[in-house]
């Protein structure tokens, strides 16, 4: 691909990108949802004219503009956040993940479904979309108690999520062969607990030395130089890099007393790289794979949606959270994306006998979620925000 080409590319996106966000001020529409389907639109299976060297470079993409979600999101976990709120986060986010994944697996083996892919599945299920959800929320223009819960209980989800996927995989490990299910437990916890660390181990020098050169606000290139050494270094070492960002975020916030808007910076410059990753993002969706939704999928749609709202409903209801929080929270979190993507295709690696199930349920209905769940997610901040 030659300099002009790819210039005027990336060009024309981030001006659609624009417009679109002016589209999304203007309909009921979220600007996530609006730029996944400008994707389709203009991906291979339609008008097929993104350039295959963008494509090609999806994942990096995607990697940078989660990494900045990420640290973003932890930056909301400060210490008034929790003070007022933290009892209704933690205990929310944990019944949504394991309500969902409890009622999917229950839905799907009353389906007839096999007991190794219920598990899995149902697993997958807690998963939800950082990048969709917070997005619509930041372009929703509330600022509100209902929306600095929902961003906190989202920046704790993919822990919870990875959590019980890990324990699913040891458990559907220890049924199919009768091996121990000692591995995946301690590859979960090196996972989770080496970027736990690696966020701490960045934050609070990151936390005393940023600022200093400009008094009271980090420059940019320091915080995307953190940012992407913290990414750098948790692929390295196969940690997960959202959590260790969303660490390195939350001890910054928290602990950099000097800083006046430690965030500004990302903030500025993070929305042209979600309107590339969404709408590469839109143009790698494949159509086809709506067809293989079924009954299985349509099962799996209705039980995660019942999970969602039933298990922030019961956490909401044991945490004595407000009234709207627990009315509205479990239609926020409905939005599912990359994580999903990323545990069916482990799973699919760890038991090829179902990789073709899981890959095309997970698929289909993350599809369906991706471009619906942004609209749930907005309706629910209006609404909680009236």
């Amino acid at each position: 691909m030659n300099p002009a080409e790819f210039l005027l590319t990336l060009g024309a996106i981030l001006l659609a990108g624009l417009a679109i966000d002016l589209l999304g001020k203007k309909t009921f529409l979220p600007r996530v949802t609006l730029l996944l389907i400008f994707g389709m639109i203009i991906g291979r299976e339609m008008l097929d004219v993104i350039p295959d060297f963008l494509t090609e470079r999806f994942e990096l993409i995607s990697n940078m503009a989660l990494l900045m979600i990420g640290f973003l999101l932890g930056g909301k976990l400060t210490k008034d956040t929790l003070k007022k709120s933290g009892k209704t986060i933690v205990i929310v986010s944990i019944f949504a993940a394991v309500v969902t994944t409890l009622i999917v697996t229950a839905g799907l083996l009353v389906a007839g479904t096999a007991l190794a892919i219920a598990i899995i599945i149902g697993c997958i299920a807690s998963a939800t979309a950082p990048a969709a959800t917070a997005d619509t929320v930041l372009s929703s223009g509330k600022e509100t108690p209902f929306t600095r819960v929902l961003i906190s209980i989202v920046a704790l989800d993919d822990a919870w999520a990875l959590i019980l996927f890990s324990t699913g995989i040891a458990i559907v490990s220890a049924i199919t062969t009768g091996n121990s299910a000692e591995m995946p437990l301690i590859i979960a916890a090196k996972d989770i607990g080496g970027a736990i660390l690696l966020g701490l181990l960045l934050g609070f020098p990151a936390s005393l030395l940023t600022g200093r050169i400009k008094p009271g606000q980090p420059m940019l290139t320091e915080a995307l130089g953190l940012v992407f050494l913290c990414g750098g270094l948790a692929l390295h070492f196969g940690v997960s890099f959202l959590i260790a960002s969303m660490v390195m975020g939350a001890v910054i916030a928290n602990f950099a007393s000097h800083h006046e808007y430690p965030f500004d910076a990302i903030e500025g410059i993070e929305w042209p790289f979600i309107v590339v990753f969404f709408i590469l993002a839109g143009a790698s969706l494949e159509f086809n794979s709506l067809q293989h939704i079924g009954l299985i999928g349509s099962i799996y749609i209705v039980t995660r949606i019942a999970g969602k709202i039933i298990g922030s409903a019961l956490g909401g209801f044991l945490a004595k959270a407000d009234a709207k929080e627990k009315k509205w929270l479990g239609i926020a979190l409905l939005p599912q994306a990359g994580a999903a993507m990323g545990m069916a295709l482990a799973a699919a690696n760890h038991f090829p006998e179902y990789r073709q199930t899981i890959l095309s349920i997970t698929i289909s209905t993350t599809v369906f979620f991706e471009l619906i769940g942004p609209l749930f997610t907005r309706i629910a901040v209006r609404k909680a925000s009236d």
